[in-house]
C-alpha cells in the first residue's frame, strides 16, 4: 500500500524528566510564533493549566497545542515527565511522528528520561535531542551528550535512531543553537530542525477517513470530547458525511457528531474540513472510549488500539464512617464517589476501578502512589470526603511462583550519606547494581528493589540526606517475591475517646512519641494522633485536663511548652499508615485513623490473629 504524506503538518511530543524545562520551552515557542498578541498578559508555564500542576511545578496530564512556522502547522504535545503518569505518555506518543528529547545540561538523562525515551524508541519515532539550561554554572554539556548516547545504546536504538541531531538551548530565554558556541538568539534553529528532520504524517487512503481516539476531554457545553490523530482521509463536507465508530469489541456503530474542532495555539477552533495527519477534537459521542476508531462508512477495520502498561499499585477508596463524617465535605455518598472514579478511568487509561463485596469500598489501581495522591488531592478539592487505605503492590502468579514489581532505583547523594542510604535500602531487600562517583563529592548509586519497599521511603530518604538527595525510579520488571519487609518500626498513638485536645494532656504525651496534632483540635476514638516510640500501638487520652483543687500549690505551675507537631500532608499520611490504618480525606483536613475505630474491637481482633 503506497504511503502519502501531508507536508503541511508536523506532530511532535516534548519528552523529558520532571523539571528539565519542557513547559518553559513551549512557552518560548508560543511567543516566537506569534500565538499571543504583543500586549497579551500571559502567565508562565501556560500549558500547566491545573492548579496542582502550577503548585508542584510538574506536568500531570498530557496537553495538546499548536504553533505555525512558515505556513507549517506544528502540533505540540507536552507530556508528563513522571513515570506514574506513563499512561499519559503512551497516549501522547500514539498521536505524533517525532519527539524532542529535552535533557538538563547539568543533571543529564535521569530515570524518567529513560522511561519516556524507551516508549518513544519502541514507537519508532524520530528524535531530536535538545540539551537545555546550558547557561547553568554546573553545566557539563559534553559529558551529558555522552550519557545520552549511552542511554540510546542501552535502550537498543537502531542505527537510524542513533543518528539524532543535537541542539543546545536556554529555554527560559527562548534560544536554541546548533553548536554550543553558536550566536543564535531565538528558536529558529529548533523550528527548522523540526520541519526538516521530523517526518510529515503519512496516510494510505485519501478518501476513507479514520482517526484513533487517544485522549478524552469534557466540556460542560459539548459533553465528552474525543481527541486523536487523523490516520487517513481528507473530508471537505463534515456535516453531510455520515460517521461511524468501532468500540472496544470492534462493533461498528453510527456516530452523531455535534462539533469538530482543531487546536489553534492553546485554544480550540471549529473546522469545516479535516486533513490527514492533523489532531482533531470530536464531540457528540457519549460512549466513546480511548482506543476507539472514528471513521467514514467505507472503513472496514478499526485502527490498532493503544496498549497501556498494566497498573502496579492498588488502594482502597471507601466511604468515610468516622464520627466526623459529612462535617467538612459536601459529597460523601458511595454512589457519588463511584461515579467520580468511573469518570477518572474514562479520562485516564492507566487507572482501573474494581468493585468489592462491600458496596461502600472500591479498589483503584494505578501506576504508582504519586498518581494516586494526585487523584485523591483532585477529589478533595472537588469537595469529596472519603477514606483511603495504604497503597499495596499488585502481585502476579506464574507457574506457582509469586511475582512482584521490581523498580530500578537511582540515588544521587553526597558521599557522607552513602552509608546510611545503602544500609536502609539493603534492609528493604534492595540490591546494588552500580556505583559511580559523580562530580563535586557526590555519588550515584543504582539498586534493584521491590516496589513495595519504596512506599514511604522517599520522605525518610530526604530526612537522612538532609534534603540534598535525589531519588528516582522506574519499573524494571516483575521478579520473584522477596519476602516480608518491615517498612515501619514504630507504632501509633491512638485516641481512646472523642473530644477536644488539651495542651496539658499533649504535654504529658510528648515523651511517648512524635505528635501530629496541636491543642484545641477535635479528635475521636480510633484517630491516630502521633507516632509511638515503640513498635506497639498505644491508646491514649489527649483530652485529659489537669485536676483542679482548692489547695494552693507551693510554687506556680510549670509553663507548658509543646514541641511543634509533625503536621501530616497527604503524601506523608499515605506513606506513614500501616495495613490496619486509613487516611480520612476531607476538603479541610487530613486525619489518620484505625480501620477499626473501637479500641475494644481492635483488642479482640488482635487476640484472634495471635491464636490463628
Amino acid at each position: 500500500m503506497t504511503k502519502n504524506f501531508n507536508d503541511k503538518i508536523r506532530n511532535i511530543a516534548i519528552i523529558a524528566h520532571v523539571d528539565h524545562g519542557k513547559t518553559t520551552l513551549v512557552d518560548a515557542m508560543f511567543k516566537q510564533c506569534g500565538t499571543f498578541r504583543q500586549n497579551q498578559n500571559v502567565q508562565e508555564r501556560v500549558l500547566d493549566s491545573m492548579d496542582l500542576e502550577k503548585e508542584r511545578g510538574i506536568t500531570i496530564a498530557a496537553k495538546n497545542s499548536c504553533v505555525f512556522w512558515n505556513d507549517t502547522k506544528i502540533n505540540i504535545l507536552d507530556t508528563p515527565g513522571h513515570s506514574d503518569f506513563g499512561g499519559e505518555v503512551e497516549r501522547a506518543l500514539s498521536m505524533v511522528d517525532g519527539a524532542i528529547l529535552l535533557v538538563d545540561a547539568a543533571e543529564g538523562p535521569l530515570p524518567q528520561t529513560r522511561f519516556v525515551l524507551k516508549k518513544a524508541l519502541e514507537s519508532k519515532l524520530k528524535i531530536i535531542v535538545v540539551i537545555n539550561k546550558i547557561d547553568r554554572q554546573d553545566a557539563r554539556v559534553d559529558k551529558v551528550l555522552d550519557e545520552i548516547y549511552d542511554l540510546f545504546i542501552d535502550l537498543d536504538a537502531d542505527d537510524d535512531q542513533l543518528e539524532f541531531s543535537v541542539l543546545y538551548a536556554i529555554g527560559k530565554q527562548g534560544i536554541a543553537k546548533k553548536t554550543i558556541d553558536g550566536t543564535e538568539n531565538d528558536l529558529s534553529a529548533l523550528f527548522e530542525e523540526i520541519i526538516n528532520k521530523i517526518p510529515a504524517p503519512n496516510y494510505s487512503n485519501k478518501d476513507s477517513f479514520s482517526m484513533l481516539v487517544s485522549d478524552l476531554g469534557y466540556s460542560d457545553y459539548l459533553g465528552k470530547l474525543a481527541i486523536g490523530k487523523v490516520f487517513s482521509g481528507f473530508l471537505d463536507k463534515i456535516k453531510s458525511t455520515p460517521l461511524f465508530y468501532f468500540d472496544k469489541n470492534n462493533n461498528k456503530k453510527s456516530a452523531t457528531i455535534s462539533k469538530i474542532q482543531t487546536y489553534d495555539g492553546i485554544s480550540l477552533k471549529p473546522i469545516d474540513t479535516i486533513e490527514a495527519g492533523d489532531i482533531i477534537v470530536v464531540s457528540g459521542i457519549d460512549d466513546i472510549a480511548i482506543g476507539d476508531t472514528i471513521c467514514s462508512e467505507n472503513v472496514e477495520k478499526p485502527l490498532k488500539r493503544i496498549v497501556i502498561d498494566e497498573p502496579t499499585v492498588s488502594m482502597v477508596f471507601s466511604v468515610n464512617n468516622s464520627p466526623f463524617a459529612g462535617k467538612e465535605g459536601k459529597i460523601v455518598q458511595s454512589r457519588n464517589i463511584k461515579e467520580r472514579l468511573i469518570k477518572e478511568t474514562l479520562k485516564n487509561v492507566s487507572i482501573k476501578l474494581e468493585e468489592t463485596q462491600d458496596t461502600d469500598s472500591f479498589i483503584v489501581k494505578g501506576r504508582g502512589e504519586f498518581q494516586m495522591v494526585i487523584l485523591i488531592e483532585q477529589m478533595r478539592r472537588e469537595d469529596f470526603e472519603f477514606c483511603v487505605s495504604r497503597p499495596s503492590v499488585i502481585y502476579k502468579y506464574e507457574n506457582d511462583r509469586k511475582l512482584e514489581p521490581i523498580e530500578h532505583l537511582f540515588i544521587d547523594c553526597a558521599e557522607e550519606f552513602m552509608g546510611i542510604v545503602t544500609q536502609k535500602i539493603q534492609s528493604r531487600k534492595g540490591k546494588m547494581t552500580n556505583l559511580s562517583n559523580n562530580f563535586k563529592g557526590r555519588v550515584r548509586i543504582e539498586f534493584l528493589i521491590p516496589s513495595r519497599s519504596l512506599i514511604g521511603f522517599r520522605d525518610e530518604f530526604l530526612t537522612d540526606t538532609k534534603g540534598t538527595g535525589i531519588i528516582n525510579s522506574y519499573l524494571e520488571k516483575y521478579g520473584d517475591y522477596a519476602g516480608d519487609i518491615v517498612t515501619r518500626y514504630s507504632g501509633s498513638l491512638v485516641s481512646d475517646r472523642q473530644g477536644t485536645t488539651v495542651a496539658y494532656a499533649l504535654f504529658n504525651l510528648q515523651p511517648r512519641g512524635q505528635l501530629f496534632i496541636s491543642p484545641n483540635q477535635p479528635v475521636y476514638e480510633g484517630m491516630i494522633i502521633g507516632e509511638h516510640n515503640k513498635e506497639t500501638d498505644l491508646n491514649v487520652n489527649p483530652c485529659k485536663e489537669k485536676k483542679l483543687s482548692n489547695m494552693r500549690a507551693a510554687g506556680k505551675d510549670d509553663n507548658i511548652i509543646l514541641a511543634s507537631p509533625n503536621i501530616m500532608t497527604l503524601e506523608k499520611a499515605i506513606n506513614f499508615i500501616k495495613d490496619d490504618e486509613m487516611v480520612e480525606v476531607t476538603p479541610l483536613s487530613i486525619r489518620l485513623r484505625k480501620a477499626e475505630l473501637s479500641a475494644q474491637k481492635r483488642k479482640v481482633l488482635s487476640h484472634t490473629h495471635e491464636q490463628d
